[in-house]
């Protein structure tokens, strides 16, 4: 049951935040003339085209090992050819914002659902509340 948890509160979320922030770099790109990273596939919310094996593996799951206070870790980059850009000027701005305009986005959606665990049946709102408290006693939020 502690593996579901742990997968349901990690892992799915990371996940999805890499697939989204990457992806965004790619559908910007494309959007603006360079289709670069839609040949080589890289343009997709499939989480398997962006996993870096070192950066988005190995390396958090280092971290957590190790017991680090914070996780890090990346994934694949997205190509992007900036010449290829109907204007490369603005366009590496756009193309570059995309990712992190994602997660701001994410974060948003995130932090509105919250509201409507209520709605959740009992053992979800059971699941919540635990999530809620489990994340108030953490190891890297205790002082000292």
């Amino acid at each position: 049951m502690e593996l579901i948890y742990i997968i349901s509160i990690w892992l799915l979320p990371i996940l999805v935040a890499i697939t989204f922030h990457e992806a965004a770099h790619g559908y910007v790109a494309c959007f603006l003339g360079d289709e670069t990273a839609s040949r080589l596939g890289r343009v997709s919310l499939n989480p398997l085209r962006h996993i870096d094996p070192f950066g988005t593996i190995l390396l958090p799951g280092l971290l957590l090992l190790a017991r680090s206070p914070f996780l890090f870790g990346y994934a694949k980059p997205v190509p992007v050819n900036f010449g290829a850009l109907r204007n490369p000027r603005i366009g590496m701005v756009l193309v570059a914002a995309a990712g992190p305009a994602m997660n701001i986005g994410l974060a948003i959606v995130a932090a509105l659902s919250f509201h409507l665990s209520v709605y959740l049946p009992v053992v979800g709102a059971q699941w919540a509340a635990s999530l809620s408290r489990r994340w108030r006693r953490s190891p890297s939020s205790k002082p000292g």
